[in-house]
């Protein structure tokens, strides 16, 4: 059984533009989040998944020169490009980080490869954790499954595609009780979330000594005017969404 990290990112945004080449302590948010998923014990393999899309290029050369594999696919059907990264690595079970999400926990990675192992489970996703904390884990062969019959060829929200299917076997796991913290928004779409990523970044970060999310936990919640810079976020979010649906 082989499992790989698949670090889903794309070099587009049009809410926060170059948001995963932003620079901070030294390193792009890209070069930050590789070292967070590279302390995963028990997943060996990232695999950097981007688009054929020129504007990407910048991303395959961050790959290259931080020793991680890359694949390069669909520009908008992320699925499709997940199932032809799993075909090329011969990947059984996929844990998709998405690239907005420099916070995600790689022990959270690793319990979810520990519940896989345990279950078999088609689909696991994490519960109550901070938003961009977070994997969310696919078998490949429930991959292939929804990739011949979806209607749908922009997947960039996909995974209502697992959930609302009922042959397929779903599973979760749930962070340590002082980590559950859903309200807690990590990942990074706008401005003001960069901007509380900076000051955790600033708080916290020192070289070769990773952040861990109890720290950020720590930080924010003894510090509650931090989670003001960036209330408004979500809402944004979600209206994007809406927006983007009607267009469909």
């Amino acid at each position: 059984m082989r499992y790989a990290i698949y670090l889903s990112v794309r070099n587009k945004a049009k809410r926060f533009p170059g948001k995963v080449l932003k620079i901070v302590k030294g390193k792009t948010i890209t070069e930050h989040l590789i070292d967070r998923l590279k302390l995963s014990t028990k997943v060996s393999q990232i695999v950097l998944c981007t688009s054929t899309n020129p504007d990407d290029d910048i991303l395959v050369d961050i790959a290259k020169k931080n020793r991680i594999d890359y694949f390069r696919g669909s520009e908008d059907d992320k699925l499709d490009r997940y199932l032809s990264a799993a075909s090329k690595f011969s990947t059984d079970f996929i844990i998709v980080v998405d690239g907005d999400d420099v916070f995600c926990d790689p022990e959270l990675i690793d319990m979810c490869v520990s519940e896989f192992e345990q279950t078999g489970a088609d689909y696991i996703i994490v519960k109550d954790a901070p938003l961009g904390a977070t994997p969310f884990c696919i078998k490949r062969e429930a991959l292939e499954k929804v990739c011949k019959t979806k209607m749908q060829t922009n997947t960039e929200v996909w995974g209502g595609l697992f959930t609302e299917r009922k042959e397929f076997k779903k599973s979760f796991v749930v962070p340590k009780k002082n980590l559950q913290r859903p309200e807690i928004r990590l990942t990074l779409d706008y401005k003001q979330d960069f901007e509380l990523i900076e000051k955790i970044f600033n708080a916290l970060y020192q070289e070769n000594r990773p952040i861990t999310l109890e720290a950020i936990v720590d930080l924010v919640t003894g510090n509650p005017e931090l989670l003001e810079i960036n209330k408004d976020a979500q809402l944004l979010y979600e209206e994007h969404l809406r927006e983007s649906q009607k267009e469909k």
